[in-house]
């Protein structure tokens, strides 16, 4: 029997519904990222592949040892270098090939991981060839292919930053603009989007803008309030006009408005849903099952057809691909642009509300409060042994309880007129994740601790 990284049971724990994630060295390493190189290129059929990577330390190792797998089986390979993960969603949607990007996005140092794309950036996940390339690997060595694959690099940054601009140009006054890139990559990326986009429009002050892997300031995960204390902080003694932070891979984008008030990612969803809108009316928007009811009420009163679906990157853009939407936002701060292939871009959320912010003559609070109308909880993590036990448990406490729906499109979500919530758990980590919403705020802290007591009652 196989042992180690190669063995069944290690892969099916690190294939996750859409990307690979797993410990560095006990659950993935190289050896296993050659192995998933090949595999991929088999499944696909891929020609060529766009290879990039994060700043974690076994990053450049795991994007070598993928593209020479890869190179193996017959494919040419681009390698990108360091990138944030929209940046090769740009590579693979402009230069037309799948695409592979090492990172574990907001997961702590001792981890890494992979997310794969079709050319055009369309997402590989289990259902759209990553169970395939799992079992290929598993399957053990494969039959060498007639040719080896050329392996070249192409600096795609600054055709990456341009492109970025001219899908959400910033015009009007000027801003000074605090971002904390969370020693990821948004330390490569906003510096050349700030420099195309020119000091006379914004004063950028960096935060945390050195490429560091093992994450010496916070963690780079801006869905955990903590982690947004210092660029609360930066803003309102910078006297900015907003506050942006990222994750490790600067796929996502959270905001704080001048105040040092933490902004939802379900109102920066209706904003850049209304923009979106005005640009094309009558358009399609998709949103995932825990933002704010705001988001549907605003798409609908602005002529649009809301969709919503279920969490996760592989599936939004699929309903995008089958829907022809023009956008799409998820709670968890990802938001999908069709004309950047579908794909998630956290820099591109951003000049989004840096336009509008630019083409208002308010401060961005009073901007955002017409999109914020309803008090969410945000993401509440619990580590909870028996998951599956917990969610019966909350099922059968609803089911009895007069005008209240249950739907399980995505975990559990249980809704009421006045308020909802949604209990669902992670793809990669051991737990149950809590979103509510109400009407007010003691509805909504009420929904919230009625849940909470459900979920921790093994406690």
């Amino acid at each position: 029997m196989t042992t180690g990284t190669l063995s069944a049971e290690n892969l099916h724990a690190i294939f996750k519904a859409y990307d690979i994630r797993g410990l560095v060295g006990s659950q993935l390493d190289e050896e296993l990222a050659h192995r998933i190189g090949a595999a991929f290129v088999r499944v696909l059929g891929a020609d060529t592949v766009v290879v990039g990577h994060d700043m974690r330390p076994s990053s450049p190792g795991m994007a070598g040892a993928f593209a020479d797998g890869a190179a193996q089986a017959g494919a040419d390979v681009v390698l990108i270098g360091l990138a944030s993960t929209d940046q090769l969603y740009f590579a693979s949607g402009h230069l037309g090939h799948a695409g592979a990007m090492f990172t574990a996005s907001h997961n702590p140092a001792a981890y890494n991981g992979i997310k794969l794309c079709k050319p055009g950036a369309a997402p590989v996940g289990v259902d759209t060839g990553l169970a395939e390339i799992r079992d290929l690997v598993l399957k053990g060595e494969q039959p060498a292919a007639g040719r080896v694959g050329d392996i070249s690099s192409h600096d795609v940054l600054e055709a990456y930053a341009a492109h970025l601009l001219s899908l959400a140009p910033v015009k009007g006054r000027r801003l000074k603009v605090v971002a904390d890139a969370g020693s990821g990559m948004a330390g490569l990326t906003a510096p050349a989007v700030f420099e195309r986009l020119g000091a006379e429009q914004a004063d950028l002050v960096p935060m945390y803008f050195e490429l560091d892997g093992t994450f010496p300031h916070h963690e780079a995960n801006p869905i955990e309030p903590e982690n947004l204390v210092d660029l609360q902080h930066r803003v309102v003694a910078e006297g900015a006009d907003i506050g942006l932070a990222f994750d490790g891979d600067a796929d996502r984008c959270f905001l704080v408005d001048e105040k040092g008030g933490l902004v939802s990612p379900s109102t920066l969803t209706a904003l850049i849903a209304d923009r979106e809108l005005a640009k094309e009316p009558g358009g399609t928007i998709i949103h995932n099952l825990i933002t704010s009811r705001s988001v549907p009420e605003i798409v609908t009163e602005q002529g649009g057809t809301p969709v919503r679906t279920r969490v996760g990157h592989s599936y939004i853009k699929a309903t995008m691909a089958e829907t022809g939407a023009i956008f799409g936002g998820e709670h968890s701060g990802h938001f999908y642009f069709r004309d950047f292939w579908r794909a998630d871009s956290g820099m591109l959320a951003a000049l989004h509300a840096m336009a509008a912010l630019a083409e208002a003559d308010k401060p961005l609070s009073a901007l955002l409060a017409d999109y914020a109308r309803y008090p969410m909880s945000g993401e509440i993590n619990s580590t909870v042994a028996d998951q599956g036990a917990v969610l019966a448990a909350i099922k059968e406490t609803y089911a009895v309880r007069d005008g209240v729906t249950l739907d399980e499109l995505d975990g559990l979500t249980v809704a009421h007129t006045d308020w909802w919530f949604n209990v669902r758990a992670s793809n990669t980590e051991p737990l149950l994740r809590l979103n509510a919403e109400g009407k007010d705020e003691a509805t909504m802290a009420r929904v919230r601790d009625e849940a909470l007591t459900l979920i921790r009652s093994d406690r």
